[in-house]
């Protein structure tokens, strides 16, 4: 018998906290260079952006922008910056703060890394008014009502000497003007934030948010059952084992929805700067394109949907998920690189990689044996390593899966051969697909960057640059699959499966909550912050029999608003936000 909740019950000084069990580690809290989805989330948490997403079906909805509209030439935004909303310290948030933003991001001055992709067709921005945010374009830009870019104090940031050092982890309370308020950091112990009780859209219902790392993904499951955490989503999910054994459980409720990420295998396609210069130490046979193809055929999606997701997942084909259904992709019967040993074995001789002995032996008389990145705190990572380790061995390749806690420090290095790979992907794929494009390259070798895997292809920056200016949806829709054919074909990346969004979270602790989209949806790192906001206390006694849910409870409705003005744009679904290296 599990002993009684705590988190959620009032304390002595009566304040209701919500526990989340997370397994990733932050790698910044500075809205300009954090990419990993933790601490993007939290950025969701504390800073507001111009625009928000409804919960329901994702449409741009006003946040610190009340309205926005473009000039006939669509050369020129005009944002409506709205009047009550301040930071937690007391000060106005105006236009001039959105305005400086942009502007620091803009400068490069080691701020680009996490959102630069947003402002590299910027021409100049200006703040005429505190309420009035003018940006002017170089060209057409149909992502204008999703600029997922976290709105900071200029007051607070102007006095910091060098922000590509600055983790915003100095001084608490952290000045924000989101519905949470950032209190207190440990690095891989904890994230504290406080309800900001003057936030313009209504005050959270826990007065207390508190992000708790537990390295160990069944330990947050055996927290979750002792009432010692309130929710666990696991790393990016729970395993099928972890969410059987706690559908039982009285008090908890298992939300299984489609998922927005993917899971893949990334190669090394050799790691360059801006200015071509070349780094790190990729495999050399991994840059022949029949060798990269030959590994994706001989990994059967299948069974890995069927063994290690146990049917917790979609089998992978294009970049983004099913559940982006205006842009999910899939290829054509011939194009598809399904599971084919033979094949794989005949690309790898006619590569020059015959087999001697039972192993793949280059013209240099070198075995074929490949490193690959894991992540130390992802079960999934581990196991389809020793199925990767299985197939890859009977063509007669080597596979060493490196285990590490951050795969980070390797990865901008450029100092592996493959890596397991996976993004939160939003409605609008403009961000995912930005980070494959020749311009997100890192300026220095070995640095943080916008770039995902290095890859740089001039036909792919053609179609990107095409659909980031295309402001018909359905010929955007057109584009955005050619270049996910592009990126297929190319090898370079081989999306395996879309895993389900399975989390938990105790009922007798939190009442309701808002998955997103409300249908059926994930709760933890979602496009808005509506979960954590709508999340309403229980009293403590149950409020639920347990079992899974497909459709969490709806807290609180978020209206769907409706703006003139936008045009056709507010209906455009939104580029990323959220998007996670790890």
């Amino acid at each position: 018998m599990n002993p009684a909740p705590q988190q959620a019950e009032a304390k002595a000084d009566g304040k209701k906290t919500l526990t989340v069990a997370v397994a990733q580690s932050v790698d910044s809290l500075s809205p300009f260079l954090a990419q990993r989805l933790l601490s993007t989330s939290i950025h969701r948490l504390t800073y507001e952006y111009l625009t928000n997403y409804d919960a329901k079906d994702n449409h741009a909805i006003p946040a610190f922008a009340e309205k926005w509209e473009p000039s006939a030439d669509k050369l020129t935004w005009t944002y409506t910056i709205r009047s009550n909303s301040k930071w937690s310290d007391g000060k106005k948030a105006t236009a001039e703060d959105a305005a400086w933003t942009f502007n620091k991001i803009m400068s490069k001055e080691g701020t680009a890394t996490a959102n630069s992709n947003f402002v590299t067709n910027f021409k100049k921005v200006t703040a005429p008014s505190p309420t009035k945010l003018v940006i002017e374009l170089k060209k057409p830009q149909s992502t204008m009502a999703a600029l997922d870019v976290p709105i900071v104090p200029k007051h607070v940031w102007e006095k910091v000497d060098d922000i590509s050092k600055f983790n915003n982890d100095k001084d608490f309370p952290v000045v924000g003007n989101g519905p949470f308020i950032l209190t207190d950091f440990k690095v891989d112990q904890y994230v504290k934030l406080k309800a900001n009780k003057d936030f313009w859209r209504g005050a959270p219902k826990f007065d207390e948010l508190v992000f708790k790392t537990y390295k160990d993904q069944d330990a947050a499951v055996a927290a979750l059952k002792k009432g010692e955490v309130s929710f666990v989503a696991g790393q990016p999910a729970l395993t099928p084992a972890q969410a059987n054994g706690l559908k039982g459980e009285s008090d908890i409720k298992v939300n299984n929805g489609p998922g927005r990420r993917f899971f893949a295998l990334a190669t090394n396609p050799g790691a360059r700067t801006l200015d071509g210069k070349k780094f790190g130490d990729g495999h050399p046979a991994l840059l022949d394109k029949r060798v990269r193809q030959a590994l994706f055929l001989s990994v059967d999606r299948k069974a890995i949907v069927d063994k290690v997701f146990q049917g917790n997942a979609v089998e992978g084909a294009g970049y983004i998920p099913p559940r982006f259904s205006d842009y999910a992709w899939k290829p054509s019967a011939d194009q598809e690189l399904r599971y084919d040993p033979k094949r794989a074995a005949a690309l790898l001789d006619e590569a020059g990689y015959k087999k001697k002995g039972g192993k793949r032996v280059g013209k240099d008389g070198k075995p074929l044996d490949f490193r690959i990145l894991c992540h130390a705190t992802d079960p999934n990572d581990k196991a389809i390593g020793k199925y990767l380790k299985e197939w890859w061995g009977d063509l007669g390749i080597g596979l060493k899966v490196n285990c590490l806690d951050d795969v980070s420090v390797p990865w901008y290095a450029g100092e592996y051969d493959l890596a397991f790979d996976g993004w939160s992907v939003n409605p609008d794929p403009d961000f995912v697909l930005g980070i494959h494009t020749c311009a997100a390259l890192p300026e220095k070798a070995k640095e943080s960057a916008a770039t995902d895997n290095f890859i740089c292809d001039k036909k792919f920056d053609a179609l990107y640059d095409k659909q980031l200016a295309e402001y018909d949806p359905a010929k955007r829709v057109d584009l955005v699959k050619q270049m996910q054919s592009r990126l297929y074909d190319s090898g370079y990346m081989n999306v395996i499966a879309y895993p389900n969004a399975v989390e938990a979270y105790r009922t007798d602790q939190i009442k309701s909550i808002t998955t997103m989209p409300t249908a059926a949806g994930n709760i933890y790192g979602q496009d808005g912050y509506w979960s954590w906001w709508s999340a309403v206390p229980a009293s403590g006694k149950s409020s639920s029999d347990g079992g899974s849910s497909t459709g969490v409870i709806i807290g609180i409705a978020v209206a769907a608003v409706v703006l003139a003005g936008g045009g056709v744009l507010i209906a455009l679904r939104r580029r990323s936000t959220a998007e996670d290296r790890e």
